[in-house]
């Protein structure tokens, strides 16, 4: 190639070079829960209810169905000539940000708030996408690397602050997993700055962590117009010219915007060598070796838009729903006796809403079924399903503004007043909550400025309270809600989170409510009682925030989820593994009911010797069991030495005491998990230098704060 064209192959968007045989090639597509914003594609539930179903196995299956259909739509453009964006085959997901402040409109889009969860689901929806034959099926990229959550509004010119210990033990772990485990092809930039350096020219990330400490092998591409922020919003260059200087220094490898063009005069002036450029090229074009765009034995060329958004991968993307369900309470309603009910209604303004099942960066499903279309079909024949919308999302109006304040409230209250149960559908959709620019709520950006319920929302859910029948809450959308007491009122029957339930959404709950499955997700987020006492936004040193560090009891902990059976966990066994620090775990799990689950065991590791460790402790090893009624399995478990090691102040991993303790069951060990599930885990102390194992029985939980 010449200067010239190697200078206009480092955009997103690089032409053909017809005489070498290389065709044009648009790097940007999306495929965070399904094919986005290309058409016709099966929607998953969102990544944070997948992070929810604690289920890595499965998610890697979801992966697989993206790759094909993402394969699909390449295939089927490139024959009829079509090589736009949102058609080739390198995919700018998964987003492995931590969740680490409920406000972030973003956090949607993500694994949760803890790091090896977030490690965990990340891998597996990696090795999804790429395969493992001799050419990657997509070519995924793990985004937005590094320390990147918010807020929304000022994260172009934002400067995070953060510690080398908190940045190595919190913010870097899933991308260290997605390079060393998962082989990952590209990794995106973010658009703030970190320490003061924009983390598109961050030499130090790019260049010492990912490259030489990491050994990533793959491309490194810039977050949409991040380097025109470099200059722009930073103002740490002066100019385009010398941005494109600092990246291409700093290891970047792509630009999405259209800053790469001044790379020609940087050329000219000397400031850049015609080496450093093609240099910078390179791991690019292998991308597309790996993919086979140049080879004539891809097995992956042959498949076929007919298997774009088929019943098979609906049939998926209602199981993941299922898994991805939190019951939080349940007062007994819970599965629905359909024999004890003449009537349901269901309210809400999210109860017959598209969007209220896609989050953000969707495709289209070809059917897709509503909250309010999954009861009446589930119920047709059964018992009568009425509806009334009740409230806005946002506003103080149901339908016009013309109206008094709450005017679709009387209707609401009447129907629920003429049926036994009510079904209330609340939350957010993607126009309250999510990325800057696409989200409607221009003031907060996409974040969210509060923990309540929008709107009326929670005025019309105390009036349904109060109207006497049960109340089944579902809550719709990518966090938590504080729902300031009503959680605790005698009518509220049952809670569930449903996050976005994807394209088959309305089917799935329906399916849960009526017991065909059990739920069985368990929260990835904190849900807090309330905003006051956070943080600062934008603080980045955890502080009170995240179960790892929070010091007060909160609505619903990490980890926390039901079933519709009693499941119990037993004296666990373990075994060290000689010097290495490494150890085994069995869980003995029994259902005690009569329905059967899915349960998550999980182990939790608290270090006594160290003061480097989390205030409170970590999660370590965590596995998904099914049981039948009056099942008993033998959950096992691994443990790493990793897991045994601290980071110091300079973010490198030592071995800093000998003295830990384990908790094995279905949560952590914390008292509010213990008071809402009736249950506290097994501790076990585990004393490296003497190589003892001391198993205790379950007692009072350790307590991570006080109560509100």
């Amino acid at each position: 190639m010449s200067a010239h064209e190697c200078v206009e192959q480092l955009n997103y968007d690089a032409p053909g070079i017809e005489r070498l045989g290389i065709p044009p090639y648009n790097y940007w597509n999306e495929g965070l829960h399904g094919v986005a914003r290309a058409g016709t594609a099966t929607v998953f539930p969102q990544a944070i209810g997948m992070a929810a179903s604690f289920d890595p196995d499965l998610l890697h299956s979801v992966a697989e169905v993206i790759a094909t259909e993402g394969r699909a739509k390449y295939n089927s453009s490139v024959q009829l000539g079509d090589r736009d964006i949102y058609k080739g085959l390198t995919y700018w997901s998964p987003n492995l940000n931590i969740y680490r402040d409920p406000r972030w409109g973003r956090g949607q889009e993500t694994y949760g708030e803890d790091p090896y969860l977030t490690s965990r689901m990340g891998v597996a929806f990696i090795r999804g996408l790429q395969g493992e034959g001799k050419y990657l099926k997509l070519a995924a990229a793990a985004k937005h690397f590094a320390v990147h959550s918010g807020p929304e509004a000022i994260r172009h010119g934002f400067d995070a602050r953060i510690s080398l210990q908190e940045l190595y033990r919190t913010y870097l772990p899933a991308f260290k997993a997605a390079v060393k485990e998962a082989d990952v092809e590209s990794v995106m930039t973010a658009y703030n700055s970190l320490n003061g350096v924009p983390c598109s020219v961050n030499a130090e990330l790019i260049n010492h962590i990912l490259r030489q400490e990491w050994g990533f092998q793959g491309h490194v591409v810039t977050d949409a117009w991040a380097l025109e922020d470099v200059y722009g919003d930073h103002t740490y260059a002066s100019d385009a010219q010398e941005t494109m200087v600092l990246a291409i220094r700093a290891g970047v490898n792509l630009c999405t915007g259209r800053c790469s063009g001044a790379t020609a005069d940087a050329l000219a002036a000397g400031q850049l060598g015609e080496e450093e450029v093609r240099e910078a090229l390179e791991p690019v074009f292998r991308t597309r070796v790996r993919l086979g765009m140049f080879a004539d034995d891809c097995p992956y060329d042959s498949i076929g838009i007919d298997q774009c958004d088929t019943e098979d991968h609906r049939d998926l993307s209602m199981h993941m729903a299922q898994e991805t369900f939190v019951l939080l309470h349940n007062s007994g309603i819970l599965p629905l006796d359909t024999n004890a009910y003449g009537s349901v209604c269901v309210v809400g303004p999210l109860a017959d809403s598209r969007s209220a099942l896609l989050g953000n960066y969707f495709g289209t499903p070809t059917h897709s079924t509503t909250i309010l279309q999954g009861m009446e079909s589930a119920l047709k024949g059964i018992m009568p399903v009425r509806y009334a919308q009740g409230c806005s999302l946002t506003g103080n109006h149901a339908r016009s503004e013309l109206a008094h304040e709450d005017e679709g409230e009387s209707e609401a209250l009447a129907m629920a007043a003429a049926s036994d149960l009510v079904v209330a559908v609340m939350g957010m959709d993607s126009s309250i909550e999510g990325e800057q620019g696409d989200a409607g709520n221009s003031m907060g950006a996409g974040d969210r400025g509060q923990l309540g319920l929008p709107g009326r929302q929670e005025h019309l859910l105390r009036a349904l309270l109060d109207v006497g029948k049960p109340v089944v809450l579902l809550l719709v959308g990518g966090g938590g809600f504080a729902l300031h007491g009503l959680e605790d009122h005698a009518n509220m029957a049952a809670i569930m989170q449903i996050w976005y339930p994807g394209g088959q959404g309305g089917r799935a709950v329906a399916g849960v409510l009526l017991g065909e499955t059990s739920p069985s997700g368990k929260l990835p987020i904190t849900v807090y009682r309330t905003h006051a006492g956070l943080p600062s936004f934008q603080e980045y040193e955890l502080g009170n925030r995240t179960y790892r560090f929070l010091d007060r009891l909160p609505l619903y902990p990490f980890g926390y989820g039901l079933t519709y059976s009693q499941t119990k966990v037993d004296r666990p066994s373990v075994v060290l593994s000689g010097g290495s620090r490494r150890i085994s775990v069995g869980v003995p799990i029994r259902n005690e009911g009569d329905c059967p689950v899915s349960e998550v065991v999980q182990i939790y590791l608290a270090h006594h010797e160290s003061g480097l460790s989390v205030p409170n402790w970590n999660l370590v090893a965590f596995t998904r069991v099914d049981l039948s009624p009056d099942e008993q399995v033998v959950a096992d478990l691994e443990i790493g030495p990793e897991a045994f090691m601290e980071f110091d102040s300079q973010g490198k991993m030592v071995v800093d005491g000998d003295f830990f303790t384990l908790y094995a069951g279905i949560s952590q060990p914390d008292a509010r998990s213990v008071e809402l599930l009736g249950q506290a885990p097994w501790p076990v102390e585990v004393n490296f230098a003497t190589g003892g194992v001391r198993i205790l029985k379950p007692g009072p939980a350790a307590v991570a704060g006080k109560t509100e």
